[in-house]
C-alpha cells in the first residue's frame, strides 16, 4: 500500500505541478517566438518604409520641376542608389511595370505577386520567396505621379534576420529545457526527500504492527516528515510500554490466581486427607478455602469490570446509597487482616450522613481496591489512616498510608490499565485503573499524591445528592 502511494505522489506531482510547468514554458515560448518575429520584421519594415519616404519626397521634388527629364532623373536615381548592398529599389510603371532595378536586372515574374494589394494610404507590405530566399518588399503610390512612374518598392531579404529569430527561439528553448531540468532534478530531490521517508515510514509501522516494538524512525528533519518521526516512535514506545505492562499483568494475575488456588487445593486435600477427624485442623482449612474463594472472586469480578470498562459495557445500577456505611464495611474487612500484617488501621468515621446516588457494590469494589492497596504497600508497623468529610455538598474520603510509597515518574501513570509501580507486591495493575472510571462515572474524582519511600495519600470525591429516585441504570 506504501508503495502504491508513493507512486501515486510521484505520478501526481507529475501530471499537476510539473505538467502545469511545462505548460507554461511552452505557452512562454510560443509567446516570445511570435514576439520576437513581429519585433523584427517590423523593424525591417520600418527600415523599407522609411527609405520609400525619404525616396518619394526625393521624387516629388524632382516631379514639381517642369523643366527637367523627370524619368533621366528617375533612372540616375536608381543607378546611384547608395543602398542598393542592404536591400533592392524598383521603380513601377501605372501597370505596375518594374521600369527601373538598382540590381540592374529585370526581377522574376514571382516578385510581381501581391502588387495591387496597397492598403488605402498607398502603402503595401508583402512577406515571399525569390529563388528560394525569403524577401519583405514594401510597395508605395508616388505623392505626385510623372511620365508613367506611379510607385516604388523597396525590397529586402530577411534570410539573416529569421536566422537570427530562429537562433533566439532555440536559445529561449535550450533556456526552457534548462528551467524545465532544474525544476525536475530540484523538485525530484524534493520529492524523493518526502517519498523515501514515507517509504521508511511504512516500512517501520509494517515492523511495529508485526509486534517489533522497537523498530525506530531516524528523524532527519524538523519539518512535518521529522514530526511524523517523532509521532511514530513515540506511539512505538507507548505501544511497547503496553505490551510489557500487558505481559506484566498477565505474568501478575497468573501468579494472583495460582496463590489462592494453591492454598485452597493444599487445604482441600489435607481435609481430605484427614477425613475431617480433626475439627479444628477442618474449621482452620474451611476458613483458608473461603478466605481464598472469595479473593478469587473479587479478583474476577474486578478482572470482568475491566473487561466491561474496555468494551464499554460497564453499567451501574445507582440509587440512594449510605456511601459511609459501605465504606465501613470495607474498613471492617481489612482489620483483621492489618492486625495480622502489624499494621494500624485507623477509621474516623463521625456522625456523617453521605448520602451519594451511586452504586453500591461498584462503590464498596473501589473502597476496597483503594484501602487493599494502602495495606499491601505498607511494611509492618505502618499506619493506615482513612477519614471522611463533607466540604461544600462533597463527600471527601482520603485512605493515607506510611508504605514504600510511588516514585515520581510513576506516580502520573499509577491509574493507567496493567501499571504496577511495584512489581515486588502483588497485585494485577487493573484495581486503581476500574476504580478511577467507577468514581469518575458517578462524577466524581479520585486523586493520589505520594512522596517516595514516605508513603501515598489516595482521595476519593464523590457529590452528595438529594435525590430520591432509585434503580436507574447507566452505562
Amino acid at each position: 500500500m506504501i508503495t502504491i502511494a508513493v507512486k501515486k505522489i510521484t505520478r501526481r506531482w507529475l501530471f499537476n505541478s510539473f505538467g502545469v510547468i511545462v505548460v507554461i514554458i511552452l505557452v512562454l515560448e510560443v509567446a516570445f517566438a511570435i514576439g520576437i518575429r513581429e519585433y523584427y520584421y517590423a523593424a525591417v519594415q520600418n527600415i523599407l518604409t522609411t527609405q520609400a519616404d525619404i525616396t518619394n519626397s526625393v521624387f516629388s521634388s524632382h516631379a514639381e520641376d517642369v523643366t527637367t527629364d523627370y524619368r533621366a532623373q528617375v533612372r540616375e536615381y536608381v543607378a546611384l542608389f547608395a543602398a542598393k548592398d542592404r536591400m533592392e529599389m524598383m521603380v513601377l510603371s501605372d501597370e505596375w511595370e518594374v521600369l527601373y532595378t538598382s540590381s540592374g536586372f529585370q526581377p522574376d515574374e514571382a516578385i510581381m505577386y501581391d502588387f495591387h494589394g496597397l492598403a488605402g494610404d498607398g502603402e503595401g507590405v508583402v512577406v515571399g520567396q525569390i529563388s528560394g530566399e525569403r524577401v519583405m518588399a514594401v510597395t508605395v503610390f508616388l505623392s505626385i505621379p510623372r511620365d508613367g512612374v506611379a510607385a516604388l518598392r523597396f525590397l529586402v531579404s530577411i534570410s539573416a534576420v529569421d536566422r537570427q529569430i530562429f537562433i533566439l527561439i532555440v536559445g529561449v528553448a535550450l533556456l526552457g529545457l534548462a528551467i524545465l531540468a532544474l525544476v525536475l532534478f530540484s523538485s525530484s530531490y524534493f520529492i524523493s526527500s518526502i517519498v523515501k521517508p514515507i517509504t521508511q515510514v511504512g516500512e517501520t509501522a509494517r515492523k511495529i504492527a508485526g509486534g517489533d516494538f522497537d523498530a525506530r524512525l531516524q528523524k532527519k528533519s524538523n519539518d512535518e516528515i521529522g514530526e511524523l518521526c517523532d509521532i511514530i516512535n513515540h506511539m512505538a514506545e507507548e505501544l511497547g510500554a503496553a505490551e510489557t505492562m500487558k505481559n506484566d499483568f498477565i505474568s501478575s494475575v497468573s501468579h494472583e490466581l495460582r496463590t489462592p488456588l494453591t492454598a485452597i487445593q493444599g487445604w482441600g486435600e489435607t481435609i481430605l486427607s484427614d477425613h475431617g477427624e480433626d475439627k479444628e485442623t477442618l474449621a482452620k482449612g474451611m476458613k483458608v478455602i473461603i478466605s481464598e474463594t472469595e479473593r478469587l472472586s473479587s479478583m474476577v469480578e474486578e478482572l470482568l469490570d475491566f473487561s466491561r470498562m474496555q468494551s464499554g459495557r460497564l453499567k451501574l445500577i445507582l440509587s440512594r446509597i449510605d456511601a459511609m456505611a459501605e465504606l465501613s464495611e470495607a474498613v471492617m474487612m481489612y482489620t483483621d487482616r492489618a492486625r495480622r500484617e502489624s499494621l494500624t488501621l485507623d477509621y474516623d468515621e463521625g456522625e456523617l450522613i453521605a448520602p451519594v446516588w451511586g452504586d453500591k457494590n461498584k462503590l464498596r469494589q473501589v473502597f476496597v481496591n483503594v484501602i487493599d492497596n494502602a495495606v499491601k504497600y505498607s511494611d509492618p508497623g505502618g499506619r493506615v489512616d482513612v477519614t471522611a468529610k463533607i466540604i461544600d455538598e462533597r463527600l471527601i474520603i482520603e485512605v493515607k498510608d506510611t508504605g514504600i510509597g510511588i516514585k515520581p515518574e510513576d506516580l502520573a501513570h499509577v491509574k493507567d490499565k496493567f501499571f504496577k509501580a511495584n512489581s515486588t507486591r502483588r497485585g494485577s495493575g487493573i484495581g486503581l485503573a476500574v476504580a478511577d472510571e467507577i468514581v469518575a462515572r458517578h462524577e466524581g474524582k479520585l486523586e493520589v499524591d505520594s512522596t517516595y519511600k514516605h508513603g501515598t495519600s489516595v482521595t476519593i470525591i464523590l457529590p452528595i445528592t438529594r435525590r430520591q429516585d432509585d434503580g436507574a441504570e447507566i452505562s
